[in-house]
């Protein structure tokens, strides 16, 4: 009777320390979807369907990461233990999921990529320059749907904290570039050069906080639709190192 109890006692601990996917899901539908996507396809957040997560290669850093944060992303401390530990197994279902259907030929959108010029912002695998986002692994942190939105209107999907700057010195001239950097008497910036900019804000006639540009042009009626499809196709597959 005693073994039994014991056995009895054994697996309710057990079943209760299980991960509840069920309220795991609820939680990321609710304070994470918004970012990664219902499905964890990726949006302003990375993409979250992969077998492997460079940042959380095992459960205990997916739950401390989701706990503390990290980048743009704010940490879950409300969350109860139990909490967490369901959504990290949620999070590990959606890697489980099937790959995403994307039209298009890569292979035709990579000289739709280059024809483009996006080389000249963009930088894969070492080759092109580095004043936008590096893209070697774009298709592993972004969905379909999210790539095809910044190609043709990139203002839409700026991430949190990203600014365009323009500012002009009492000597020197004019320089419009990326915010790299900001305290209360500095700010710091790039140019589309790759030129770094450091002035002291007692020394500048004019700041100007470009809020919502963007140094990338909007491409919506500029490529074909055939070529869209084949451009997102080529950037969507492009995974990088898991």
């Amino acid at each position: 009777m005693r073994a039994l109890v014991l056995g009895l006692a054994f697996a309710v601990h057990v079943f209760a320390q299980a991960p509840d996917g069920a309220v795991g899901r609820r939680i990321f539908e609710s304070q994470c979807a918004l970012c990664h996507g219902q499905t964890g396809g990726g949006g302003r957040g990375p993409a979250l369907n992969r077998p492997k997560l460079d940042r959380a290669p095992d459960d205990a850093a997916l739950r401390s990461f989701i706990s503390e944060g990290g980048g743009d992303m704010p940490g879950a401390w409300q969350l109860h233990e139990d909490e967490l530990a369901g959504v990290a197994a949620y999070v590990r279902t959606l890697g489980a999921m099937p790959p995403e259907a994307v039209p298009g030929d890569p292979a035709s959108g990579a000289r739709v990529y280059a024809a483009s010029g996006c080389p000249g912002c963009h930088m894969i695998r070492g080759e092109g320059a580095g004043f936008g986002p590096e893209l070697t692994a774009i298709g592993s942190r972004r969905s379909a749907a999210f790539l095809r939105q910044t190609i043709l209107k990139p203002a839409a999907t700026l991430p949190e904290g990203f600014l365009y700057v323009a500012a002009v010195p009492s000597s020197g001239a004019a320089v419009r570039g990326i915010r790299v950097n900001e305290d209360s008497f500095t700010i710091q910036l790039r140019d589309a050069g790759g030129r770094y900019y450091s002035f002291r804000k007692s020394e500048l006639t004019e700041l100007r906080r470009l809020e919502g540009a963007t140094p990338m042009p909007p491409y919506e009626g500029k490529i074909p639709g055939n070529a869209l499809d084949d451009l997102v196709a080529y950037l969507a597959g492009l995974k990088g190192k898991l």
